[in-house]
């Protein structure tokens, strides 16, 4: 206890801050480089999408192996070494001269390195500090990465139209080295133990008195691959693989797809820009909600409402239906990422979350890898976004069946 406040708030409000600079920076700014990009080396959006794609499925290919180092060494060593390894990459690509380059740097060096500060570790780490508003906190963090979309992207854009999108690469990998690394290591511990604390701050139990038995989830088990014989994982997965599919084929595509609906360049990252402040009021209402309700619910409500706003974005072209998209999808866009976590640790235990929050995460990326090459193919083919926007939408649907059918009072621990 410091100063009267539980330490894991101060916990929670460093990974929001590593949350702001790792999402802000990362695959979700990416859209912003993509024409200026382009234009500079003659890349078609196919191709440029390749290095977006690949750097979606390294993250999640990665994923598992970084929550394994979690599950092993903690999350404070992997996070100050992954910290630090993003921000050397996100500074390099500065020095971008051909495709390869930004293949390699973004692709494959530096997707690696983000995954072992991705939100899927630092949702693990808050999963030891919090239980009873375990949700609540992640959302928390999710609410840092969408601060990160809200001020970084159109900042990004307006570096590049006023400098260039090589000085807007050089300014991110700082943000990295001299903001999140920093106050990471002054505060970061991997659990309350440490510090002679318990979950929650609760108060320690009274000297010689009976010790609070430990509690199991209800699948928890001794291997996280049995993890498998069970249908939530699965179910889990799928619907991790749709958010994935649509959230990224938006990051990639969306300021591109609103450009060419009319939108100039600084508007169309602005648009993009207000998804992400948008959905701190959505990560954080779903956040709370779901500590009381539960977490299918909600979960398979936000699948169902992103897949309208991509059925209206596509039947209707106006304005007004792509400024419905932007209010929608802010709203919901990490609203996911507490429930998915969320469940995963009341079902399956803290024992593996780390690789087990990998895993799934590996189900997004998967989604997003597809959608961005997909998409971007498909625009070269057709001349037209409508296509694999479409395709996001069904999905969505189909998501939102499954995640309605995860049989949560049967599996969820109640705290």
């Amino acid at each position: 206890m410091r100063f009267g406040i539980y330490y894991g708030w101060l916990i929670a409000a460093t990974t929001c801050v590593i949350a702001f600079v790792t999402i802000g920076s990362g695959n979700s700014g990416f859209g912003v480089f993509v024409i200026p990009m382009s234009a500079e080396f003659g890349w078609q959006r196919g191709t440029i999408s390749l290095a977006a794609a690949l750097g979606s499925l390294m993250s999640g290919l990665s994923q598992p192996f970084a929550g394994r180092l979690y599950d092993r060494w903690g999350g404070r060593t992997l996070i100050l070494i992954s910290l630090a390894l993003s921000g050397l990459c996100t500074v390099l690509l500065a020095l971008t001269t051909h495709l390869l380059v930004l293949i390699f740097l973004f692709g494959v060096l530096r997707s690696v390195a983000l995954s072992g500060c991705s939100l899927s570790i630092s949702a693990a780490l808050l999963a030891k500090w919090f239980r009873r508003k375990r949700a609540t906190v992640v959302a928390l963090n999710a609410a840092g990465a969408s601060v990160g979309g809200l001020l970084l992207i159109p900042l990004t854009a307006w570096v590049i139209q006023s400098a260039s999108w090589r000085i807007a690469w050089v300014i991110l990998g700082l943000l990295f080295l001299v903001l999140a690394l920093p106050l990471a290591v002054a505060c970061l511990r991997n659990n309350p133990a440490e510090m002679g604390l318990r979950p929650d701050g609760d108060a320690q139990p009274v000297a010689g008195g009976q010790a609070e038995p430990q509690r199991l989830a209800p699948l928890e088990v001794a291997s996280w691959r049995n993890a498998f014989c069970s249908s939530p994982i699965w179910q889990l997965c799928g619907g991790y693989f749709v958010c994935g599919f649509s959230v990224a084929l938006v990051a990639t595509h969306f300021v591109p797809f609103a450009i060419e609906r009319g939108f100039s360049p600084t508007l169309a990252a602005s648009a993009y820009g207000l998804m992400s402040g948008l959905n701190v009021v959505g990560v954080l209402a779903v956040g709370v909600l779901s500590d009381r309700w539960g977490r299918k619910i909600p979960l398979g409500g936000v699948y169902a409402l992103r897949g309208c706003a991509f059925v209206v974005l596509i039947l209707v072209p106006s304005d007004w239906s792509l400024w419905f998209f932007v209010v929608v999808l802010g709203f919901s866009w990490w609203a996911t990422l507490p429930l998915t976590n969320a469940l995963t640790a009341d079902v399956y235990g803290l024992s593996h979350l780390g690789t087990l929050n990998g895993v799934v995460f590996l189900g997004h990326q998967m989604g997003g890898a597809l959608s961005i090459q997909l998409g971007g193919l498909l625009h070269d083919l057709t001349g037209s976004y409508a296509l694999p926007f479409g395709v996001a939408g069904l999905l969505l649907f189909i998501a939102s069946l499954v995640s309605f059918a995860i049989n949560e009072r049967k599996y969820a621990m109640s705290s």
